[in-house]
């Protein structure tokens, strides 16, 4: 135990003095609302450009940290900023209400990504979190509304799907995964409708398992209709953060539901599976891509390590061991958080992001469209609070 207090207190540090810091100091725009995120290794603005992602999943994190970490109104104040650059600029006003995916400085729409809807889902959950930091209740009917206009995507022809459906229908492990941990963010705050969110969620985690291939104990990223495999590039490819992200979605919701078993063992399963398909048993880390098959893979980044699958890696991991008191889980943990000590700058605030296999940084770069204050926080955040339950 007094190794893994050690490590919270470390995370409490780099969450309050190192990564916060970094981003509120380089990442805020004070003149027209919201975030950059494209930063290079010492804080400097490399492309203005604001990724609308990022401007609700920071506006969450500053949410989540005012509400459950610390009342510093510096948090809400940023918070309200990215909130409002959310309301004003990032929906398609005068066309089909849609979210953009990124627009420049001043909230022009630069991109509208039309397959997607994880602009919505990321503004969902940072207006549930503004709610409960800030008291205001209105933020709770706007997520609402905003559940309500993911839900008409899902049944309408609006959505342009990845591959053509009338060739090879498919489904795609992302969208029940991410709205699993949305509709959880947006139970938080409307707690009052916890048994509505409570179905919601059983139904996105029978989604959830139909990627579950048991033939070779993997997560499938897509697959057919039924769940069965798509002997196709696109089929086989197994993205191991991925599914160790929703395997910690799911041990959340154990530990929400008194520690369910019926979770809890579905929350371990796939974590066994995943680490055994990602961990790189040669250099460390979690590796981007593999081939459920065992053929070559096919892109060219497969083999790098990017920063979030090593942070959904440690939050599952964690977990694990929370429910299992089995201590290969905490042993697994301790490898994440040593491994992830190769991203983390001994000059600058911030971690790197991209990796090659051996280690080496592959990039200086602290942010761009995808990465940004999100991942790294929720680790940090999420570490503390299990470290804390270990503790009881």
């Amino acid at each position: 135990m007094e190794k893994l207090l050690e490590v919270q207190e470390k995370y409490k540090k780099m969450l309050k003095e190192n990564i916060i810091p970094f981003w509120l100091k380089n990442a805020v725009d004070r003149k027209n609302g919201g975030y950059y995120t494209a930063l290079d290794r010492e804080g400097n603005i490399i492309e203005t450009d604001k990724s609308v992602w990022f401007q609700g999943r920071f506006a969450w994190v500053l949410s989540t940290l005012y509400a459950d970490f610390e009342k510093n109104e510096e948090y809400l104040k940023a918070a309200k900023l990215g909130i409002d650059f959310l309301e004003k600029y990032c929906f398609d006003k005068n066309g089909d209400g849609r979210m953009f995916f990124r627009v420049t400085e001043d909230g022009k729409c630069v991109i509208k990504r039309l397959r997607y809807y994880y602009s919505e889902t990321f503004c969902l959950i940072a207006f549930a979190a503004y709610s409960r930091a800030s008291g205001d209740k209105t933020y709770i009917e706007k997520a609402k509304e905003i559940l309500k206009n993911i839900e008409k995507y899902q049944t309408s022809d609006i959505l342009i799907p990845k591959v053509e459906p009338s060739v090879r229908p498919t489904i795609g492990f992302g969208p029940p995964m991410i709205m699993l941990a949305t509709i959880q963010e947006l139970r938080k705050a409307d707690i009052e409708n916890k048994k509505y969110y409570d179905e919601y969620i059983d139904k996105l985690i029978s989604q959830v398992k139909m990627f579950m291939y048991e033939e070779k104990k993997a997560v499938l990223e897509q697959a057919n209709p039924d769940g069965s495999l798509q002997d196709h590039f696109e089929g086989r490819l197994l993205n191991p953060g991925h599914a160790l992200e929703a395997s910690w979605f799911i041990l959340a919701e154990a530990k929400e539901r008194n520690n369910d078993e019926t979770l809890k063992q579905l929350g371990l399963k796939i974590f066994d599976w995943m680490w055994e398909w990602g961990w790189d048993k040669e250099y460390g880390g979690i590796i981007q891509f593999m081939d459920v098959l065992g053929k070559p893979k096919t892109d060219y980044w497969h083999d790098m390590k990017f920063w979030w699958p090593q942070n959904e890696a440690a939050i599952a991991a964690l977990y694990s061991y929370y429910f299992s008191n089995d201590e290969k889980y905490l042993e697994k943990f301790y490898m994440v958080d040593e491994y992830t000590k190769k991203f983390i700058d001994d000059k600058y605030p911030e971690w790197f992001g991209y990796l090659h296999r051996d280690g080496s940084v592959s990039t200086t770069l602290k942010g761009n469209m995808y990465k940004g204050p999100f991942h790294i926080p929720r680790m940090y955040m999420r570490c503390i609070e299990i470290i804390d339950l270990i503790k009881k």
